[in-house]
């Protein structure tokens, strides 16, 4: 039986899996989570990973969060620098493929069961039309998937590197404070994790909400933000207004630029929302400010409206994908 390992390696988490043909691309023989940021490369964590499960995978293809050319990756939010051939050697593999992670996370789109999506917007899906996906985590992550006349394929893109668009004043006032920061001004800077960040330092700093000082202590205590700032928009009993402008205006951010997307692509069969932040804040995303901002597109509301809109709550879809695509194009 040969053995095939997958991998998903986000700037956050690195998920690897071991998967056969002949258990299927939902059953993987053996699976482990890891941080990143906590190994000085993949192939530490790789080797980590062979050696607890003992199991011999003879090839490897992995989905890399960072854009893909001639077979090199260098990783968007890692030091890391991939190459298909050294991967080979140093792993000791017959095969290594590396894809763009959200290449991946599309290639899963089509084998998506019910019990792996949110629907948000039902729409009337055209069978065999284009199908959008973006994934907000770490970064901004986008790819779209194409009909070839057999299967689905999926391409690449690096569009949450595009300029960020505002919609309404405050978005202006938002593009004008990152702009004096940092400059050139993104998606992903405004709609990923490190978006939350900026967006809640932003309400702060201008005095659109206070920052209570039991959360200040809370946020003092930690490195990451973001998760504290998720938290607490959804506790209901202590919860506190900036957290939840926060969250607010970054769903609104995500709808629009998922309706860009949609256009962009024309994705008649789907807009598939990704990444590890979706689907920890569902009931954002369902009261109505994502929709209202991915419909506001003037003279195309009506065509967008008609586009189905899922949330993946799978949190193992893009390592499914690059499973697929490593037996596919091995």
């Amino acid at each position: 039986m040969r053995l095939l390992l997958a991998g998903d390696i986000g700037g956050t988490q690195t998920r690897l899996g071991i998967f056969s043909r002949e258990s299927g691309l939902r059953l993987p023989l053996a699976a482990e989570d890891f941080f990143s940021g906590q190994f000085p490369d993949l192939v530490t964590i790789v080797r980590k990973f062979l050696h607890n499960v003992n199991l011999p995978a003879n090839a490897a293809c992995f989905g890399v969060a960072g854009p893909v050319s001639s077979g090199v990756s260098r990783v968007t939010n890692l030091p890391w620098v991939l190459d298909e051939k050294k991967l080979c050697q140093e792993l000791n593999m017959s095969s290594v493929r590396l894809l763009n992670d959200l290449q991946a996370r599309a290639y899963a789109v089509p084998h998506l069961e019910l019990s792996d999506i949110h629907t948000i917007n039902v729409g009337k899906p055209f069978p065999r039309g284009n199908m959008a996906v973006i994934a907000p985590g770490t970064g901004l992550g986008e790819a779209f998937l194409t009909w070839d006349g057999r299967q689905y394929r999926g391409h690449a893109s690096e569009g949450g590197h595009t300029d960020f668009a505002p919609s309404d004043a405050l978005e202006m006032d938002l593009l004008n404070y990152l702009q004096k920061k940092l400059g050139h001004v993104s998606y992903e800077y405004v709609c990923s994790g490190l978006g939350i960040a900026n967006i809640y330092c932003f309400l702060r700093e201008r005095c659109y909400a206070e920052e209570p000082s039991w959360l200040s202590d809370m946020l003092a205590r930690e490195k990451d933000p973001v998760p504290i700032i998720i938290r607490v928009a959804l506790d209901h009993e202590r919860q506190a207004d900036l957290c939840v402008m926060t969250v607010n205006l970054f769903v609104s951010i995500l709808g629009a630029e998922a309706g860009n997307m949609a256009l962009k692509v024309l994705a008649t069969n789907g807009v598939y929302i990704g990444g590890g932040i979706p689907r920890r804040i569902l009931p954002f995303l369902e009261n109505g400010r994502f929709m209202k901002s991915f419909l506001h597109k003037g003279r195309m509301s009506d065509l967008v409206s008609q586009m189905p809109v899922y949330i993946i709550i799978n949190p193992k879809a893009a390592l499914l994908g690059a499973a697929w695509y490593g037996f596919e194009y091995r």
